[in-house]
């Protein structure tokens, strides 16, 4: 897979759930190309059936994540074109000075996910975490089929939120996709961003033509993306039906590890599984920018010389995730009179965040603090 993806390894049990997932997936592919993209038509319409989640699950999976928070916060949507809705968490410091920070999720997550850094972070500024469109509690709209449109709907939903909540600058923080995306507003709107944060980016590197050479991707994985490659990324979650959530426990046990001290039961998976078993729209958009194995159709390292000089950028990853580091360096190659660091949090993997939440909140106040 690409140096991108935080991948695990499936034991032969887990496996033979695959191949049950891919079976499933052999009954669908009777149906016209057309009728799959973004699994619409009759798909879409069995599937609120199928699949035992809602928005309202949504909600309640969400609450169960944030209950632990002791300080004060908002939820709520903030309006933005195409009558969309943009799902919104805010922590408002109303006599800080100091430049606000925003989180980007990654892919097929949300901002629950924060929960582990809300509080510190938000400390002495004021914090804003949000749903990218398309994902979680956000609207899920169409998007364009082609890879640079795509992207652009999603950088415009992000200046049509800024505008919304009349934040003048701000310190962006993206993990994985949500890294991408902040890096890809920034080139269009460097005037709004102070500083820009990316943790284990997501679609920087360009794939190579000997990738596969490089790091060999395993039969199974090659089989199962083969069959499903008419699909979204996490079809097999929805096609699993009620099982969906039982197999994100199985092949994702290590999220109940990171968040255990919050969480005692499956608070977080559930949160997962109903953040992707709703029907796809995000999820549609990002299968449009990339190409085999998940790299991106449009790397960001090949325009990041483009972006404002003056804007510092700090690379964050996990010393012991599958995603290779040296996007940071290459950054700093590629802008060598502007500010570039790579930081490694030692002990964490790709959720640097939930891995080692103390250190990863630290460096995060750290850079923050040299902003103002």
């Amino acid at each position: 897979m690409a140096e991108d993806y935080d991948v695990t390894v499936a034991s032969s049990a887990d496996r033979g759930l695959l191949s049950s997932l891919m079976a499933a997936a052999c009954s669908l592919l009777y149906v016209p190309a057309r009728q799959l993209d973004g699994e619409s038509g009759w798909i879409s319409n069995w599937l609120p059936a199928w699949c035992p989640t809602s928005v309202d699950h949504l909600k309640e999976a969400e609450d169960k994540m944030l209950k632990c928070i002791t300080s004060s916060f908002t939820k709520d949507y903030v309006l933005v074109s195409g009558g969309n809705k943009i799902w919104t968490l805010s922590f408002v410091q109303p006599l800080s000075p100091k430049t606000p920070l925003v989180l980007l999720h990654g892919f097929g997550g949300g901002s629950g996910l924060w929960v582990l850094n809300f509080e510190a972070l938000s400390q002495n500024r004021t914090l804003h975490a949000f749903d990218i469109l398309g994902f979680g509690h956000s609207s899920r709209p169409q998007f364009d089929g082609d890879a640079e449109k795509a992207e652009m709907q999603f950088v415009e939903s992000i200046e049509e939120w800024r505008k919304a909540l009349s934040l003048d600058h701000m310190i962006l923080l993206g993990h994985n996709l949500g890294a991408y995306l902040a890096s890809a507003y920034t080139l269009k709107y460097p005037s709004r961003v102070k500083s820009l944060i990316l943790v284990e980016p997501w679609g920087f590197p360009e794939r190579s033509d000997n990738a596969d050479e490089e790091r060999p991707i395993p039969i199974w994985i090659k089989a199962v993306g083969a069959l499903l490659s008419p699909f979204n990324p996490l079809a097999g979650l929805r096609l699993a039906g009620p099982l969906g959530l039982s197999l994100v426990q199985r092949l994702r046990p290590d999220f109940k590890k990171k968040y255990s001290s919050l969480f005692e039961d499956e608070t977080v998976t559930e949160y997962i599984y109903h953040c992707n078993a709703q029907p796809p729209s995000g999820e549609t958009a990002f299968r449009t920018m990339t190409v085999p194995y998940g790299w991106a159709r449009r790397p960001m390292l090949k325009r990041i010389d483009q972006m404002h000089p003056d804007i510092p950028v700090t690379v964050l990853y996990g010393a012991r995730s599958c995603i290779d580091g040296n996007s940071g360096s290459t950054i700093q190659s590629l802008r060598p009179n502007s500010y570039v660091e790579t930081i490694a949090i030692r002990g964490a993997g790709h959720y640097v965040f939930a891995d080692q939440p103390e250190d990863f909140n630290q460096k995060v106040i750290e850079i923050c603090d040299s902003v103002d």
